[in-house]
C-alpha cells in the first residue's frame, strides 16, 4: 500500500499460499544432508516450512527453507543471517528455539524447535474468543517471551497470532523473528519508506514509518489481547492504507461493549496498551506481564507463566496489621514472652553473682 508517499508492506506469513508454484522438498528428501523431510507444514511468500527428523540427534525439528527469489538478494541473505544469529541466542520456554542455520543447494534454511500445536490464529478461528482466564494466561506467557527478547536487546516487530504457537498443553511459543531489529542498531530519528509488519497489528509509530521500539511490540500485544478477549480485531478496513489510518487516528472500541463479561479492569489494561502515544503504554512486555499477573485470579497464570517476570508486590496480611495496631485491643504475646525471658535472665544471674562474691574474703557481703 502507499499512504502519503510511504509504502507499507506486510510481512509474509506461513499460511498456505494459493496459486504459487515453487520448488519444494519431497518427503524423505534430505536438507543439508542431515534433516530428513517428513512433510510440509506451512508455506508462504518468504519460506516453506517442513517437519523433519534430525538424523544426528534423532529428534523432530521444523526446517524453514527460504524461497529462491529472496536468496538471490545478497543484502536480504546477509540480514537474514544476522537476525538468525540474534534469534539463535534467545533461549526461553516461550520462544521457539533456533538450533541450526545453513544452506543446501544454494538455498538458506533455518532449523528450529518443532512445536506440536497450532497457531494462535487457528485457535481463535476455531473458538471465536477465549475465556478471560485463558486469554490472560496465554498473554502472560507471551509477555514473558517477548520481555526476554526486549531484555536481550531485540524488538520482534511482527507480533501477531500467526507467529505464536500454542501447544496441546496450552504453552505459548513465539516464533518468526525474521524481521526483528536489534535495539542498538535503531537510531531514534529513523524513518522508513518501507514499513515491515502486519497492518492489523503494527503500532501507530510503525504505520507512520517511525522506528520500532519495545512499546511497538506492546501495542501489537494489545491488539492480540483484544482479539483473544472479543474474537475480533479492534480495527478493520478494506485495505492496508485504511488500517494504517485507523491505527494512527481512531480510538479502539470498548471490549466490554462487545463482551460485557470482560472485567472492567482488564478492559482498562487493554485500552491502555492500545494508546496511540508509546509513552502512554506499558514500556515493555515485562511491565504488561506484571500487570496481568496482578489482575489474574489467585493461581491463574502461575502454572502457565514462564520466564523471569518479577512477581507483583506482596502486601502484609490484614491479621498482621491488626496485631501491630494498638487500637485493636489485642495482646501482643510476642512482646510479653520477650519480657518474661528478660526477667528470668536477670533473676538467674543475681544468685550467681552473690555466690561468686562470697568466695572472696574482700567481698563486702561477708560478715566480720
Amino acid at each position: 500500500m502507499r499512504e502519503n508517499g510511504r509504502q507499507a508492506r506486510a510481512a509474509p506469513s506461513l499460511l498456505p499460499a494459493v496459486g504459487r508454484v515453487s520448488l519444494e522438498h519431497a518427503p524423505n528428501s534430505l536438507i543439508g544432508g542431515r534433516y530428513r523431510v517428513i512433510h510440509r507444514i506451512g508455506s508462504g511468500g518468504m519460506a516453506h516450512v517442513y517437519q523433519a527428523l534430525d538424523l544426528n540427534l534423532q529428534r523432530q525439528v521444523a526446517v524453514k527453507v527460504l524461497r529462491e527469489d529472496l536468496i538471490a538478494d545478497p543484502a536480504f541473505s546477509a540480514r537474514f543471517l544476522q537476525e538468525a544469529r540474534a534469534a539463535g541466542n534467545l533461549v526461553h520456554p516461550n520462544i521457539v528455539t533456533v538450533y541450526d542455520f545453513g544452506h543446501d543447494a544454494g538455498r538458506f534454511f533455518l532449523v528450529m524447535e518443532f512445536v506440536d500445536g497450532v497457531e494462535l490464529k487457528t485457535l481463535l478461528r476455531r473458538r471465536g474468543r477465549l475465556p478471560v482466564e485463558q486469554a490472560a494466561d496465554l498473554m502472560i506467557q507471551i509477555c514473558a517471551g517477548v520481555g526476554y527478547a526486549h531484555r536481550a536487546g531485540l524488538v520482534h516487530c511482527d507480533l501477531k497470532p500467526q507467529n505464536i504457537l500454542v501447544s496441546a498443553d496450552l504453552r505459548a511459543k513465539i516464533t518468526d523473528f525474521g524481521i526483528a531489529r536489534a535495539l542498538a542498531t535503531i537510531p531514534p530519528d529513523e524513518t522508513n519508506e518501507v514499513v515491515w509488519g502486519s497492518p492489523q497489528y503494527f503500532a501507530p509509530e510503525q504505520a507512520a514509518g517511525g522506528p520500532p521500539s519495545p512499546a511497538s511490540d506492546v501495542y501489537a500485544l494489545g491488539v492480540i489481547l483484544f482479539e483473544m478477549l472479543t474474537g475480533q480485531l479492534p480495527f478493520q478496513a478494506d485495505d492496508s492504507a485504511g488500517l494504517a489510518e485507523l491505527h494512527l487516528r481512531a480510538a479502539p472500541p470498548s471490549p466490554r461493549q462487545i463482551d460485557p463479561s470482560i472485567p472492567p479492569s482488564l478492559e482498562q489494561i487493554t485500552l491502555k496498551v492500545l494508546s496511540k502515544e508509546p509513552s502512554a503504554r506499558y514500556r515493555t512486555a515485562d511491565q504488561l506481564g506484571r500487570v496481568l499477573i496482578s489482575f489474574a485470579p489467585r493461581g491463574a497464570g502461575a502454572t502457565l507463566a514462564s520466564g523471569p517476570l518479577p512477581a507483583p508486590p506482596v502486601h502484609a496480611p490484614e491479621a498482621h496489621t491488626r496485631r501491630m495496631d494498638p487500637a485493636a485491643g489485642s495482646v501482643d504475646w510476642l512482646a510479653v514472652g520477650l519480657g518474661l525471658l528478660a526477667v528470668l535472665a536477670v533473676g538467674g544471674l543475681l544468685p550467681l553473682w552473690l555466690w561468686a562474691c562470697l568466695l572472696y574474703p574482700s567481698c563486702p557481703l561477708n560478715l566480720p
